[in-house]
């Protein structure tokens, strides 16, 4: 059995590239099963029913395992590749340019990049708990689409399993400092404080409400939520004893804002570059902070080429959050010393997988044996035998059939195998006294 990832995320491609290859949340199940079905009429991969997505803004992973048609280097590869032009086919993108930004990982290094991404050391954020949630998500998909498996399965559990020990163990978050956080610092590069100036959130999802606790703690002039389902709005609002309106109102009200936070599940932007040059004159060119942290973007690039837009993507928080990385390496050094206890504590779980067919096969045909022999010795005992001739007559026969195998192997083997059969066979057949 042979686990694979291959991904790309925040560290390898640029959001441009990264919003090309995000699943939507409600495609997650889609995907799943496009994927097996992608694997089973392949080469690579001979039996692929196990297979999870997972997509956030800063990552797009796809975890799979299966038996390959052998275990060569050259098998592993091709399951690596028939993975890599998947992620391109399905987003119609060119497996060319894509490549260069994917990692892929096999076997332990899939394990230990599941162990690093649910405890947070392979975040933007190192330490965030958002994605331990997100990854939550994504087996729910996954076993909602069929895609989990003995072997994912257990791997998922783990990998939860071991986030949990390293947030309770280590101070890995202790030191961190969270996307909403840096979202507040970016916005006072621009203006001197939050105070004072008229805040929009568009959407009213779990990183919109981690921003706007943050911004509220700043005690803006305003605070409105923008979303397509204005209840949703209004409840998220009325925490902040803000305004709830309509994205469909945006285009006459955008002017009126001088921060702008948006992070949706869109597939297309939501924000033009039409209305914001409006919502520009109409403000007679007062500058307006626009950050952008939905994958695929909410606001057109082009946007940012207008005088007096400052807009930023997820990516662009990176350096903000770096603040206080010294203080946590010691975290990271005793988490990883967890995860490699568990990678290896998973991967003797999956070797020792492999071996249950072997000996449940082994005790069918001895139980096959030990009837056969029985129902002899039976007969024997019915015709008026003695009970020692018929004990004596069912040990030899008991003795020849599990015999009857390690003899014809070690007969026919020549050189090299016959030597290590001969030096393997003894130890089978040792019994304890």
């Amino acid at each position: 059995m042979h686990m694979l990832t291959v991904g790309i995320n925040h560290t390898t491609a640029p959001v441009s590239l990264r919003e090309k290859v995000a699943f939507p949340a409600d495609q997650i199940g889609q995907a799943v099963m496009a994927a097996r079905a992608w694997f089973s009429g392949g080469n690579a991969i001979n039996m692929a029913d196990e297979v999870a997505v997972l997509s956030t803004c800063n990552r797009t992973e796809l975890y799979a395992a299966g038996d390959l048609q052998n275990s060569l280097g050259g098998a592993i590869d091709a399951a690596i590749d028939s993975t890599a032009h998947f992620l391109a086919h399905y987003h119609q993108l060119s497996y060319s340019d894509l490549r260069p930004h994917l990692y892929t990982l096999p076997q332990d290094n899939a394990v230990r990049h599941a162990f690093h991404v649910a405890s947070g050391l392979d975040s933007m954020v190192l330490g965030e708990a958002q994605i331990l949630g997100q990854m939550k998500d994504a087996v729910r998909h996954a076993e909602a689409a069929g895609g989990l498996g003995t072997y994912l399965h257990q791997l998922f559990q783990r990998t939860f399993a071991v986030a949990k020990e390293v947030r309770s163990t280590t101070e890995i978050g202790a030191h961190s400092v969270s996307m909403a956080a840096a979202a507040v610092r970016m916005s006072e590069r621009i203006f001197d404080a939050v105070a004072g100036q008229h805040v929009l959130f568009i959407g009213a999802g779990e990183m919109i409400e981690l921003c706007a606790t943050h911004f509220a703690a700043q005690n803006p002039k305003s605070l409105t939520v923008a979303n397509r389902t204005l209840e949703r709005a209004k409840l998220l609002s009325h925490r902040f004893n803000g305004q709830a309106i309509r994205l469909a109102d945006l285009p006459i009200e955008l002017g009126n804002y001088d921060i702008i936070v948006s992070s949706t599940a869109s597939s297309l932007p939501i924000i033009g570059l039409g209305m914001v040059e409006r919502a520009v004159k109409a403000r007679r060119h007062k500058p307006m902070f626009m950050l952008d942290l939905a994958v695929p973007r909410d606001i057109e690039s082009e946007i940012g080429r207008l005088d007096d837009i400052f807009l930023y993507t997820v990516d662009d928080l990176g350096a903000v959050v770096q603040t206080g990385m010294e203080n946590r390496q010691a975290a990271v050094a005793h988490a990883k010393a967890i995860i490699e206890a568990r990678v290896h504590s998973f991967m003797h779980w999956v070797d020792n997988r492999v071996v249950v067919p072997v000996i449940q096969n082994l005790r069918e045909s001895s139980e096959a044996m030990r009837r056969m022999e029985l129902e002899r010795a039976r007969k024997m005992l019915a015709k008026g035998k003695d009970i020692e001739v018929v004990l004596e007559a069912l040990s030899k026969g008991l003795t020849a059939k599990f015999m009857h195998g390690p003899q014809q192997a070690l007969h026919n083997a020549h050189g090299d195998e016959r030597a290590r059969l001969a030096t393997l066979l003894p130890q089978l057949l040792r019994t304890k006294r």
